[in-house]
């Protein structure tokens, strides 16, 4: 039901951009259209084009919001504690925003957030020493990690350590353990171990990709 017009907000780029990731966040980039937003805001769709011109105008604001929300490396301090905390910090807002994957790198008209995003990354790189060609594949590779692991995590069926101990007993329940000793293995010996905890991974996995790049740095 529209908003009754004496309680409702004026209507700002902003607020157009905060809605249309409300759908987002809900069905995906896919369900991203002027009249959803529209409804999402309680305004007719024609009130939208005061504040974009079109669809693409949304699809490009939304990305440069979700890159505004990550966390800039700080560029003064240790390279490698930088690019860790803003590998995290991407983590983190694209486990919320995970539509966003699939618009970030099609979008042909980055915003200032985006662009601003880029430059520090590239900058915490350069001055530690990286070459122009070594920090283009650092980024290439860490945002392909990042981006695996969003993807990956949000399939997962589990979400707890007793999520993971209930579908690893499932599984074991019915393995052919003879057959598969190595799975049976990682399963005894490591997913139902106490203390094992998934969610570990991601930092393990980055460190070493640092390790690698700290390797090809030097």
């Amino acid at each position: 039901m529209p908003t009754p017009p004496s309680t409702r907000q004026p209507l700002s780029r902003d607020r157009v951009l905060a809605a249309a990731i409300q759908v987002a966040d809900r069905g995906g980039a896919a369900a991203i259209t002027m009249r959803k937003v529209a409804q999402e805001l309680g305004v007719e769709a024609m009130s939208l084009y005061h504040h974009v011109p079109n669809k693409d105008a949304i699809l490009d604001g939304v990305v440069d919001a979700v890159f505004a929300a990550i966390e800039l490396p700080d560029g003064d301090g240790d390279w490698r504690a930088a690019i860790r905390a803003r590998a995290s910090s991407a983590r983190a807002v694209l486990s919320r925003h995970s539509w966003a994957l699939g618009l970030m790198d099609s979008r042909r008209n980055p915003g200032p957030a985006t662009l601003r995003h880029h430059d520090a990354v590239l900058g915490v790189l350069r001055r530690a020493g990286f070459t122009l060609p070594l920090a283009a594949h650092a980024v290439a590779l860490i945002d392909s990690y990042v981006s695996g692991s969003v993807l990956q995590e949000a399939n997962l069926p589990v979400t707890t350590p007793g999520d993971v101990e209930e579908v690893a007993t499932t599984i074991l329940a019915d393995l052919p353990t003879t057959e598969l000793p190595y799975l049976t293995e990682m399963i005894v010996d490591h997913a139902l171990q106490p203390g094992y905890d998934h969610t570990t991974e991601f930092a393990y996995g980055l460190d070493l990709i640092l390790d690698a790049l700290e390797s090809r740095r030097t």
